[in-house]
């Protein structure tokens, strides 16, 4: 089959490797429909991740038709439309059974490589290092899927995959990210990158009650978006952030701040961002968390941070004396995806949200290292990327 395999920083190439085959009885295997680019994808092609392999294949945002089942799969069948979860949880685990599918104590064979750099393992993540688990991801023709009888909800005719594809990943992703936020009705909200993620983070702040959301970037495309979704926003390259939020909420501060951004965040005329920057590229830092400082100091006392954006190793500098005496409560963590899927599907059903207002282009999967670029520098008005393998 053909798929996009990681081969070194910057360096991504689409290869033909061998076909995935049923490894265990809760396997399935899937012919891909549509799979997309993640903002998460960038910190694999920029080398953040550690223990990335070259030839490992990319992808977490997947779906497509069941053509090979396990022999302990019952819930799906042969031809089934499904989409895949990108964190792969074994449904029986303590975590699992709380609801926590993203810390399933289960299926990451690498757990010791994990817990030596987090203390614990979560979950494995499809096509996301070597650390969480090796497994390969979707940006192929074809994908394994493990625990199948937990993953894959099945997506009705009526709902296209532009539709249905994000609930992989940036639908469920956003949503928890407002759900983190601890929004009350009628509560101010700031969300900093209005990428994917933070699309979604701002019209399920909306849905869940914000009255104000305050989207904050410098990318006019991505800025336009947000307030096609309802939001006010702030380009951060024309104005102070801190500054802003302060005089629109009449120096209180908003009662959430999501950080959709994470390990390469940017800023303009700061010198925290500056020195994360030098630091990142001379291996003295992993994580440039210039947005994370922002969002404590600038989020009113006893509020909350709520921080989707993807973090991979150490940052420094961080206010922790701002956060511990502003009473700021942090929630942070890789998706619970399972947990969502249902209940964001009714959603996508009955109209609430058309998921794929996202989408701005649509490609195969041979022009995945060219898509890869121009996403990673904001080319081209890129914001999301769908992939069809085999067009």
């Amino acid at each position: 089959m053909r798929a996009l395999c990681w081969h070194g920083k910057g360096d991504v190439r689409v290869d033909t490797v061998p076909d995935p085959k049923i490894q265990h009885p809760r396997d399935a295997i899937i012919k891909i429909t549509a799979c997309a680019i993640c903002g998460s994808d960038l910190h694999l092609f920029d080398g953040y991740q550690p223990t990335m392999e070259s030839g490992d294949i990319l992808g977490h945002e997947n779906m497509g038709e069941v053509i090979e089942l396990g022999s302990e799969v019952t819930n799906l069948k042969i031809g089934d439309r499904v989409v895949v979860p990108f964190t792969i949880s074994c449904g029986n685990c303590w975590f699992c059974q709380q609801g926590l599918f993203s810390c399933c104590d289960r299926t990451n064979p690498n757990a010791e490589i994990a817990a030596k750099a987090m203390g614990q393992s979560p979950a494995g993540l499809f096509g996301f290092s070597h650390m969480l688990g090796g497994y390969s991801g979707g940006q192929a023709e074809y994908l394994r899927v493990p625990m199948a009888d937990i993953g894959p909800i099945k997506i009705p005719d009526s709902i296209t995959d532009e539709q249905a594809l994000f609930l992989s990943d940036i639908f469920p992703t956003g949503y928890m990210a407002a759900v983190n936020a601890q929004i009350e009705p009628g509560d101010t909200v700031a969300i900093w990158g209005c990428g994917p993620v933070g699309q979604f983070a701002i019209r399920s702040a909306l849905m869940l009650g914000a009255g104000r959301v305050i989207a904050i970037d410098e990318v006019a495309e991505r800025l336009d978006m947000a307030e096609g979704g309802g939001a006010e926003t702030i380009d951060f390259s024309k104005s102070d952030v801190h500054e802003e939020l302060m005089r629109r909420t009449n120096k209180r501060g908003p009662d959430s701040c999501i950080d959709a951004v994470g390990c390469e965040a940017s800023g303009h005329g700061s010198a925290d961002a500056v020195i994360d920057k030098v630091k990142a590229a001379t291996f003295l830092a992993t994580d440039r968390v210039h947005v994370l400082r922002q969002a404590i100091m600038a989020c009113r006392k006893a509020g909350t941070i709520s921080i989707p954006g993807v973090y991979v190793g150490m940052g420094d500098k961080i206010p922790l004396g701002a956060a511990m005496n502003k009473g700021l409560t942090i929630k942070t963590g890789q998706t619970h995806v399972q947990a969502y899927t249902k209940p964001l599907l009714a959603k996508i059903v009955a109209g609430e949200i058309d998921p794929s207002f996202v989408v701005t282009h649509p490609a195969s999967l041979e022009d995945a290292p060219e898509m890869y670029q121009k996403f990673r520098d904001k080319e081209a008005g890129v914001i999301k990327v769908v992939m069809r393998p085999g067009r």
